[in-house]
Order: C-alpha cells, then sequence, then structure tokens
C-alpha cells in the first residue's frame, strides 16, 4: 500500500491541511506509518501523543496512533493539552519521539501535526522523508502497543519550578484553546487573585479566534483587565505555544518587548549569553540586549529554526515577535507560553516594578503589526525571491537571514514567507507614523511589481 500527501500540507516546520479538503483521517494513519518507520531505522521504539481541542483531533489522532502501532512502535497517549506538554511528555518520559495533533492558531477546520524526534524539532527534511516513504509505501511492520499517561499534574510542577516570588491580580485568556485545563490547575498553585477566560477547550472557538498577536482577539481580556483593575493580562493561542500580555492600562505587550523582559534578570544571572530572536523583531530589542551586556542573534522565523539556532550556539533564551518564546536556561529549549506566563511574572517581580511602568520604560515606536497578505502557495517563494532580486539590483542594505529585510534610513521592513498559511508577512517600523507610511508604499511598489495587492 502507498500513500500520497496533498502538497499543500507539507509544511516546513510541521504538517498542516484543511480537513475533509487537504487533511484526512488517511494522512493521519500514513503519517504515523512513516513517522514510525523513520524512528525505528534510527533506534526508537516509543512515541507520545497528545492532541489540542480541536474538533476533529479525536479522529485524526486515532489514525495517527494506528498508524504508529502498525508501524511497530509503542505508544503513550497523554490526551488532551498543550503542545508544550506533548513536548514535556517527550522530554521527560521514556520515549523517543513525539507527535502533537494541532492546528495551532489557524482557522478551526485545519488540523496537523507537530512533531519531534530524539528530543530534537521534526522539520525541513524530515517532512519530506515522511511523504517519500508513504508515497513508495517503504514503512515498517509491527504490533505496538498503545497506552495512556495522564502527565498534567507533573508539567504544571514543572511550571511551578521556574516562579520566584511576587503576587499579582492577573487575568488569563485561553480561547477556548488546549492550555485551559492546565492553566486552571497552575492559577491554583499561584499566590495572588486570578481571573480566567474560556479555558473549556471547544473546537468552534466561540468567543474569539485563539491568537493573541491579532488585537481583536485580546478585547475580552482587556475588558476584564479593566473591569477587574487587574495588574495586567495574559493569553494564549490554541495549542499554547504562544503568548500574549496586556499591561493594567490595555497596552499590548508584543512578543519582542516579553522577551526583553525576560532578557534583563537572565542577563544579570548570565552575563554575555546570547540572545535569539526572530527577524520580526524590533530594532529596539537587538539594542536592549546588546546595552545590557548580552549578545543579540537574529534568527529566521519558524520554532524548528530557532531551536536548532539555540543547540547550535547555547543561547539560554530566544523569541519570536509571534509570542513563541524558548527557554533553555533551566528548561527544555522548547517553547512554552505557559512556562512563559511564569517567567514573566518572575521577570516582573525581580523588577521591582509593574508591568505598566516596565510597558512605560520601552523605547517608543511605531509599528505595524504581523500583516499576512494572501498569495497562492505555489507561487509565495517566488514573488519574495523576485523581490530579493530587485533589492540586490538597486543596492540596497538587506539582511537575508529570513526572506528579506530591509534598513532604511529611518526604519525597516521585512517581507517574507508564511511558514503555516499561502501568504506572504510584512512588517515594518519605523520613528514615526509618516516615516511608517513611506516603508509601506515601498512595499506596495514592490508587491504591486510581481503581481500582488496588500
Amino acid at each position: 500500500m502507498t500513500h500520497r500527501f496533498h502538497p499543500d500540507i507539507l509544511r516546513e516546520y510541521d504538517v498542516r491541511g484543511t480537513v475533509g479538503r487537504t487533511l484526512s483521517a488517511d494522512d493521519a494513519w500514513a503519517l504515523g506509518r512513516s513517522f514510525a518507520t523513520l524512528l525505528r531505522r534510527n533506534g526508537g521504539r516509543r512515541v507520545a501523543v497528545g492532541q489540542d481541542g480541536r474538533l476533529s483531533s479525536p479522529m485524526l489522532a486515532e489514525a495517527l496512533v494506528r498508524g504508529l502501532a502498525m508501524g511497530g512502535v509503542d505508544v503513550v497517549r497523554i490526551g488532551l493539552g498543550p503542545s508544550p506538554m506533548l513536548y514535556f511528555a517527550e522530554a521527560v518520559l521514556e520515549v523517543d519521539g513525539g507527535i502533537q495533533v494541532t492546528g495551532s492558531h489557524n482557522p478551526p477546520d485545519d488540523n496537523g501535526f507537530k512533531m519531534v524526534m530524539g528530543h530534537t524539532s521534526f522539520w525541513g527534511e524530515d517532512i519530506g522523508t515522511l511523504a517519500t516513504l508513504a508515497a513508495a509505501g517503504d514503512w515498517s511492520e509491527g504490533a505496538g502497543a498503545v497506552a495512556d499517561a495522564d502527565v498534567v499534574d507533573d508539567y504544571v510542577a514543572r511550571l511551578m519550578a521556574g516562579y520566584a516570588g511576587g503576587t499579582y491580580r492577573i487575568g488569563w485568556d485561553c480561547g477556548s484553546g488546549a492550555a485551559g485545563p492546565a492553566v486552571e490547575r497552575l492559577v491554583r498553585q499561584l499566590p495572588g487573585e486570578h481571573h480566567l477566560l474560556f479555558t473549556e477547550p471547544d473546537g468552534r472557538f466561540p468567543h474569539h479566534h485563539p491568537d493573541p498577536t491579532e488585537e481583536a482577539n485580546l478585547a475580552d481580556l482587556r475588558a476584564l483587565v479593566a473591569e477587574k483593575r487587574l495588574d495586567f493580562g495574559l493569553a494564549f493561542d490554541g495549542d499554547g505555544d504562544r503568548i500574549g500580555a496586556i499591561d493594567g492600562r490595555g497596552r499590548v505587550i508584543h512578543g519582542d518587548e516579553i522577551l526583553q523582559l525576560l532578557a534583563e534578570p537572565l542577563l544579570r544571572e548570565l552575563p554575555g549569553a546570547t540572545i535569539i530572536a526572530d527577524v520580526k523583531a524590533s530594532q529596539a530589542l537587538f539594542d536592549r540586549i546588546r546595552e545590557l551586556g548580552g549578545n543579540p542573534l537574529m534568527a529566521r522565523t519558524g520554532h524548528s529554526a530557532i531551536k536548532a539556532d539555540m543547540l547550535r550556539t547555547g543561547a539560554p533564551l530566544a523569541g519570536e515577535m509571534s509570542g513563541h518564546i524558548f527557554f533553555g536556561q533551566d528548561y527544555y529549549g522548547f517553547d512554552d507560553a505557559l512556562y512563559a506566563a511564569v517567567r514573566l511574572i518572575r521577570a516582573i517581580h525581580l523588577s521591582g516594578h509593574s508591568l505598566t511602568e516596565l510597558r512605560d520604560t520601552m523605547a517608543a515606536r511605531v509599528a505595524t503589526p504581523d500583516l499576512r497578505i494572501p498569495v497562492p502557495e505555489y507561487r509565495k517563494h517566488a514573488v519574495v525571491a523576485e523581490i530579493a532580486a530587485r533589492l540586490a539590483e538597486a543596492g540596497a542594505t538587506v539582511d537575508a537571514t529570513d526572506g528579506v529585510r530591509v534598513r532604511e534610513a529611518d526604519g525597516w521592513w521585512l517581507l517574507r514567507v508564511s511558514n503555516t498559511q499561502a501568504a506572504v508577512t510584512v512588517r515594518a517600523e519605523a520613528q514615526d507614523q509618516a516615516g511608517l507610511d513611506r516603508l509601506l508604499a515601498i512595499v506596495d511598489a514592490q508587491l504591486a511589481a510581481s503581481g500582488v495587492v496588500r
């Protein structure tokens, strides 16, 4: 038997598609067969499997487990929870890999798989190998055992190990995503006063979409913080690996600003440490890390790429504008929004200031959010390549770490391929609104030259 995946679901960092259109139970089964084959060829025998709260996740998880077992590997099911809980299970249980069934922050009908093998991210060429094995039917055979494990209490206990004092009044918005039950257990152990929103997983996402990088999705949290006069608010995406935050006045603390707050106590403890941020991060972050005596490193956007950079450089901390925060210091190196929340509470406490006061001290900037511009999957890489070629011909100052990040006299702009959607993404930052408008006009002209309208 052979199997061919829809080409659109094979992403660089995961497998992800629309259930019933590009992704099915047969795909989950075939992925299990291929993953089991690779694991066994690398000497592995046991895999942890978790799932988020999407309506299609139980169906996909069942087919995945069946495929893994038929491939001859034993499976440990940890049930519903955030992706970081699966990463935790893969790190501490006697397993050789892990797969989380999750659509992350994508629309409700989307779903997919995030994978780990041998305590490292499974991505890039690894994912292509799964497709090659499936197309050839080159699969191992066997009858693996299937067991269940409850790891949530151990996971929450490990989260609490990152706490170092501080009593606050906090709002928590779980967005009906997979983090809710773990957050409920976490706040029962934290001191202070905690007000929770939407902790019951519901794959319909009836209250708002679980993507804290979109300010509209923070409206309920803002209202809660204002009504209760809370110190600050925290929010999570659908699978709990991305964090959002607002201060007591409802102002967004962006992903690179959260990383800046976390960097300050870390660099007191580890002077000169390398801290990694993705190409979408503010120049103010890189400058601040240098001021604090750290070594800032710009990296490609994408959780798997950043984890690889952390292993290569030994960096104890990394982060993305999207709210993925990675901890190598006293943790396992993966992105965990719940652990980021605990460490942010710690950083605020150690600063001696409120989050609102810390936000007041941050450098003023005028920047766009992460703008996603729909471009067909087959076309998105070519658009970025065409623009890169025109910039090179014009002699522009370009960083090609991930797409093109272009320095201008009064700011910078970035154009890169989305790793998770049929889109290119744009971000720009300037000293004032007039400068930002000028940068966006440059971007629009470049996009238009490649037949794309923002």
